[in-house]
Formats: structure tokens, sequence, C-alpha cells
């Protein structure tokens, strides 16, 4: 009994210590971190993605997604950014991440940040430096990103199942938002990134066709809404690159997607049920009626967010681990 009893406090004690590192890990992360060891990493990487983003409008879209799809498998620790190897296949191939793009803008930010500092910057920082740009040079809200993220040595494809879907209802939303330690006000404000880039027809067909038993089409689309993606959608699709654009204004950072969420005019289910409560529904109104409002919620989430902990080093080649 007494050797079982000392192997609990054992494990206990673990659980403690793992709690603590992740707590130091938390605290380690500051907005000067490279201030001595790479004062002009930051200043690098804008310049990098500003170029990407002259030659290519969807690459913000494309980064601001690749920020959230990290953090929220594993933490904010780059392992999105890995190679699928023969024995392993990555995050970057599991269904829900097929579709992004740009890997080569943090590529290039990395070499161009070697070049500077060598095994300095992770590409867990760099990644939420480029997130933020993208946000900033789009029209949105600067703010000074905490840094110190540490990057991950793995990354499964297995594990994108834990992604919020598009199909997602609220409770199922809110569940995989407060599993990372972020609040209903978190998810309506990060939401709001879906004022950038595009949907394809998979990620909202549920929503066109066969929608019920009795109903084709949800009836929370605007029904005019509803036919313009049926056209670009129909119910046999074939094109590749078919879909619709988050809304009206895809490569400026604004508040008209929650204006069109009151209108019934949403790409994803689970972005029409941001209404279907009387809290949420009130900050989607909220956001609606004053981009200030957004703006500042979203950068206060997004630093939340990008503070989830994760990784054990500073790779040299973003793509593969040490």
């Amino acid at each position: 009994m007494a050797a079982k009893n000392t192997n609990m406090l054992s494990l206990i004690f673990s659980f403690i210590i793992l709690g603590l590192a992740h707590l130091n890990l938390v605290n380690t992360l500051s907005a000067n971190y490279y201030d001595q060891t790479c004062p002009n990493a930051e200043s690098t990487i804008t310049s990098v993605v500003k170029k990407a983003m002259l030659n290519d409008p969807t690459v913000p879209a494309a980064l601001l997604r690749m920020h959230f799809h990290d953090c929220f498998i594993r933490g904010c620790d780059g392992s999105v950014l890995l190679n699928s190897t023969g024995k392993n296949k990555a995050e970057k191939d599991g269904p829900p991440n097929i579709s992004l793009h740009a890997f080569y803008v943090i590529d290039n930010a990395k070499k161009a940040v070697e070049a500077l500092c060598p095994k300095t910057v992770s590409c867990a920082d760099i990644l939420a430096l480029a997130a933020r740009d993208a946000v900033t040079l789009s029209g949105g809200p600067t703010w000074d990103v905490p840094k110190g993220r540490k990057d991950g040595r793995v990354s499964k494809a297995t594990e994108t199942r834990q992604l919020p879907a598009p199909t997602f209802n609220l409770s199922q939303l809110q569940q995989s938002f407060a599993q990372r330690g972020l609040s209903m006000d978190d998810l309506v404000a990060l939401s709001g990134g879906h004022t950038l880039g595009f949907a394809h027809c998979s990620s909202f067909q549920n929503r066109i066709h066969n929608f019920s038993s009795k109903q084709s089409v949800d009836p929370t689309l605007e029904s005019s809404f509803a036919a313009s993606l049926k056209s670009v959608c129909p119910a046999k699709n074939t094109a590749k690159n078919a879909g619709a654009n988050l809304d009206a204004t895809p490569t400026t950072f604004d508040n008209r997607y929650y204006k069109l969420l009151l209108q019934g005019k949403s790409i994803f289910s689970s972005d029409q049920s941001l209404i279907n409560s009387a809290k949420t529904k009130a900050l989607v109104s909220k956001f609606a009626s004053s981009q200030q409002e957004f703006q500042k919620a979203f950068v206060k989430s997004m630093i939340k967010m990008s503070s989830i902990s994760g990784g054990q080093e500073v790779r040299h080649d973003c793509r593969v681990v040490n």
C-alpha cells in the first residue's frame, strides 16, 4: 500500500512539475524577447510578408489561418509547418489543412532571419508575427506580439481532427475553444478572422444541398445569397477551386463579416451559430456596429490564443526538426 501511495504522490508531483513548466513557458513570452539577440527580426519578417502580399493577395488570409491551425494543435509550436516523413503523416497533410498554403512565406522569413541571427528566432514566433503582419497590412490593427515560443518536434495528421470544423454548432465550438482556455468572447472575436479569405464548396455544401430531409437549403441563409452559393457550387460540382469569398472585402480586415452574419449571409454553419445564443449574438451585433470594438477584442483574443504554449527547440529549418 505504501508503495502505491508513493507512486501516486510521485505521479501527482510529476503533473505539478509539468503544470509549472507549462506556466513558466507562458510567462517567458515577452514583447521584447529578441530586443538584444535579434533586434531586426520583426521588421525583417514584415518586409517578407509585404513582398509576398504584392505577388499574391491571398497570403494574409493564408497566414492568419495557418497560425490558428497551429495554435489549436499542441499549442503555438510551429508543428503545422513540419513536413511529413516516411514514418509520419504531418498536420499539414491532415484533411482540414490540405488547403493551407503560403508556407513559402514562413520559409523565406526564416531564411532572412537566420541570416541576421542564426539559431535564435523560432518558427513558431515567425508564424505568430507573420499572422499579425497579415492583419495589419490588410488594414487591421497592430499589436505587440509576445515572443519566446519554442518549436515542437511532433506533428500528426490524425490530430487535425481536433480543429473546429466549419459545420460545428455553437456548443461544439464552445467546447473546442474552452479546451484551449479560450472563452465565448474569444470565440466570437477570433471568428472575425473570417473577414479575410475564401471558402471552398466542400466547407459549406451542407447548407445548400440536402440540408435536411425536409429542406434542401439551410433556412437561415438569406434566399438570394443561398441561390448565388448554389450557382457557384452546384450539387455535382467538379471545379477544384470553386467556392465563395468569406465576405465582400476578402483582402481587407474589417467588420463586414459580422454585418453579413446578421443578414443571414454567413458562409459556414459555424459562423451562423454565433447568432444562436443571446450572449454571442449581442457580441456579433456589437462588432457589426463598431469596427473599433471588434479590433480591440480581436487583438486581446489573438494575444491570448497565440500564447498557448508548446515546443522544445528553435528549429533551423521550419519544415524539419533539428
